[in-house]
């Protein structure tokens, strides 16, 4: 996946990359027909739009025909369910979380030559419009539009902190969806995929490691232990090793390296 190796060209495309991640769960997935889905929703929302420079007249029409008119909601039923996190689910059954969500608004802006970004919240995501001319903030998940002061108390901000809105890159947007995903996943105690979800995370904060060194070695220590569930040992291993190669003041470096010598003794047995 071109975006998690750093790739922020604008050919990079943030649709096929979310799509990609739906596909790495879902082996044959062909993606094509959920480009042309987005497509269509793109050109059925510009044939309602009476002028393409009006800003306010998109956010206005967008709200209508995508939360209102096409039904597409927040899954509030099973916040936690994984489909919530594939574009290509969401496209089916019009039902997502709020990144996911967001992304599919964000896409088919794209397509229309809106100027939106996304915002990742603390406790919620949303998505900016600013033209310099009208600007406003859009909950996909409640199918509502939101000021500056609203966005910062869906964050549980206490004061207002212009940080909280700062505007993610492609690749920030598919590392906090693979966030969510592991945790999906976490819950279910679906351990095969908790380590799928942490091998594409930890190919994402490999190419940039030293601002998140803290943050690549708890990866490792957590599929470590994950794969040591699923009894594949000698990956286990490899990845307590790397948790203590980048974090050698490790708080629980004893407890880990019980684990690796339990592993040692365990792979002796069995060779």
């Amino acid at each position: 996946m071109r975006l998690l190796k750093g790739d922020e060209a604008p050919s990079v495309r943030l649709d096929r990359a979310v799509l990609e991640l739906a596909a790495t769960q879902t082996p044959g997935l062909v993606i094509e027909p959920f480009l042309d889905q987005l497509n269509e929703l793109a050109s059925q929302l510009g044939d309602r739009l009476r002028n393409f420079n009006d800003g306010r007249d998109f956010v206005e029409k967008a709200q209508r025909y995508l939360f209102e008119d096409l039904g597409f909601h927040g899954n509030d039923e099973d916040f936690f369910d994984p489909q919530n996190s594939f574009l290509n689910q969401v496209l089916a059954r019009r039902t997502g979380i709020p990144i996911s969500l967001s992304v599919l608004y964000m896409e088919i802006a794209r397509r229309l030559a809106m100027p939106v970004f996304g915002i990742g919240l603390p406790r919620h995501f949303v998505v900016e419009f600013n033209d310099g001319n009208y600007a406003t903030y859009v909950d996909p998940y409640g199918g509502r539009t939101l000021s500056a002061k609203e966005c910062f108390a869906l964050a549980g901000a206490r004061f207002a902190d212009l940080s909280l809105l700062r505007r993610l890159t492609k690749k920030e947007i598919v590392m906090r969806m693979l966030r969510n995903l592991h945790e999906a996943y976490l819950r279910k105690q679906d351990w095969a995929r908790t380590v799928d979800t942490l091998d594409l995370f930890i190919l994402g904060l490999t190419e940039d490691v030293s601002p998140h060194r803290s943050e690549l070695a708890s990866a490792h220590k957590r599929r470590g232990l994950f794969l040591m569930e699923l009894k594949r040992f000698q990956a286990a291993r490899r990845d307590l090793e790397k948790y203590l190669e980048l974090e050698s003041a490790a708080a629980d470096r004893e407890e880990i390296l019980k684990q690796i010598q339990a592993i040692h003794h365990w792979l002796a047995r069995v060779n």
